[in-house]
């Protein structure tokens, strides 16, 4: 078998399976339709449970920053490659509380999430959706292509978030910026689009 067969095989995604993210963190991002990782791994090694599958590791939580929670999956992805079964691993993660205009909500999905997000680490590892990220040579970490770690870009005027120092001296990122902005406005912002907007509803009368 050539090494680069199973590569080969998954690297191209259909375009009705791709679809651009329109905000946050990875605007103008594309995101893979989970179910084509799925039918492209059976067309190749059979049904679920039979040709391939996958079992889960472990699934915890992480505390984060004020009351939020995230949910993490690790599983192991195996397929039946000539009549041996070789194995993927893959790890995934998704809120389970996270703050949204201003209050702690939780999100009953968060674990569903998470596994989807292992397989797709999983299968990432098989070639699966290879162009996609190829191209853009980014994933949900934001890296640009000589390696750095991208800026979040704001919601409001499209520019970098840049990051800042806190009253205590300490640096505040821009990860952290674009974060702290979103539970405060419901959306990401630099920091003079946040400016902007407690300007605006300080001079609106009832503060909305």
């Amino acid at each position: 078998m050539n090494n680069l067969e199973l590569y080969e095989k998954f690297r191209a995604v259909p375009e009705n399976a791709k679809r651009q993210i329109a905000g946050g963190k990875l605007k103008g991002k594309t995101d893979i339709n989970p179910m084509w990782r799925i039918k492209a791994l059976t067309e190749r090694f059979g049904p679920c449970g039979t040709g391939w599958g996958y079992t889960i590791e472990k699934q915890w939580t992480e505390a984060g920053a004020n009351g939020e929670v995230a949910a993490f999956c690790d599983i192991l992805l195996w397929y039946i490659l000539e009549g041996e079964k070789k194995c993927s691993p893959g790890t995934g993660g998704s809120m389970l509380i996270q703050t949204e205009k201003g209050q702690l909500s939780t999100n009953d999905e968060a674990y569903k999430m998470a596994l989807t997000d292992a397989i797709s680490v999983a299968c990432k590892q098989l070639g699966v959706g290879a162009d996609v990220y190829w191209e853009a040579d980014e994933t949900k970490y934001g890296r640009k292509p000589d390696g750095q770690i991208a800026a979040p870009v704001c919601e409001m005027c499209g520019k970098p978030v840049k990051p800042g120092k806190k009253t205590d001296g300490s640096i505040w990122t821009a990860d952290d910026i674009f974060e702290w902005t979103k539970r405060q406005h419901g959306k990401g912002l630099c920091w003079d689009c946040h400016k902007a907007m407690k300007a605006l509803q300080a001079a609106t009368p009832d503060g909305g």
